[in-house]
């Protein structure tokens, strides 16, 4: 796909001329996003797909909204940060939501909060990185930079590496459950559930890549803010899907109600930034 038109470089031609800076700093990038989501996925293990996702994403998408408008400040700002505050709201109901949840499937959902917060801290801060090493003109791009295409590459390299480094870590030292080992995840990991994890990081990376295509209309903070759109698709999942909150009392329903109308309206409203 980085070779294809008439405008910018080919995607080898243009890896190849990117200065140290820019590979750096994609490169950072992916070994940051690797830590937040490792901690997403512990907070899942502990607090469920509905909890960790609101509160971990919503959080980062808070956060990646700030430090990218900060740097480059695109789109209308009262509509722009009015949306943010509204995903905060929705990630407080969501928490009061867990808190009143009896018989939740975790014993503590306290912890499920907390690496949720963590992991939606580091996760705030990947995105500017990325945004760093690319050019602002993806037709002429400027020379040393890299495009989305190489972009990508560099990130998804270092995600892989520091996976050694990350995961290593979460496997003898897990947040939730006993140890493992890489005998045990080759050994013991099905075929179907290896191609599963592929699947998503596949699915991931199009849609990554496709994000950042966008911020060269869109502006880096108002493209990040709807990459986060996919809270409400894990929330979704976690509700509807998995039932994690079923048999819920109807307070709780209806916290759940009003944590998807404020951040479909938060998005919305983020959206409305750039129109």
């Amino acid at each position: 796909m980085g070779s294809t038109g008439a405008g910018g470089r080919s995607f080898v031609s243009d890896l190849l001329q990117a200065d140290r800076g820019s590979i750096i700093s994609a490169a950072i990038g992916g070994v940051v996003f690797n830590l937040s989501n490792l901690l997403i996925v512990a907070a899942i293990s502990v607090a469920g797909l509905s909890v960790a996702f609101p509160i971990g994403v919503g959080l980062a998408l808070v956060i990646g909204v700030v430090v990218n408008y900060v740097k480059e400040p695109r789109g209308n700002p009262l509509l722009l940060f009015g949306g943010v505050l509204l995903v905060v709201l929705a990630m407080t109901v969501n928490a009061v939501a867990s808190s009143k949840m009896r018989g939740a499937r975790t014993s503590s959902p306290a912890k499920g909060i907390i690496l949720s917060v963590l992991a939606g801290i580091i996760m705030g801060f990947f995105y500017r990185f990325v945004a760093d090493s690319l050019t602002q003109d993806f037709v002429t791009p400027e020379p040393g930079k890299l495009t989305p295409y190489s972009a990508v590459l560099v990130f998804s390299v270092a995600l892989f590496l520091s996976n050694f480094v990350w995961n290593t870590w979460f496997m003898y030292r897990p947040v939730d459950g006993s140890t493992s080992t890489y005998r045990e995840y080759v050994v013991n990991g099905t075929l179907k559930r290896h191609l599963i994890g592929i699947a998503g990081g596949l699915i991931f990376n199009t849609g990554f890549l496709c994000n950042l295509i966008a911020s060269d209309k869109a502006g880096p903070a108002i493209s990040y803010g709807l990459g986060q759109g996919a809270t409400m698709i894990g929330a979704a999942w976690g509700v509807f899907v998995f039932k994690e909150f079923s048999g819920a009392p109807p307070a709780v329903s209806r916290y759940l109600a009003v944590m998807f109308i404020t951040f479909i309206i938060g998005l919305g409203l983020i959206v409305a930034a750039k129109l």
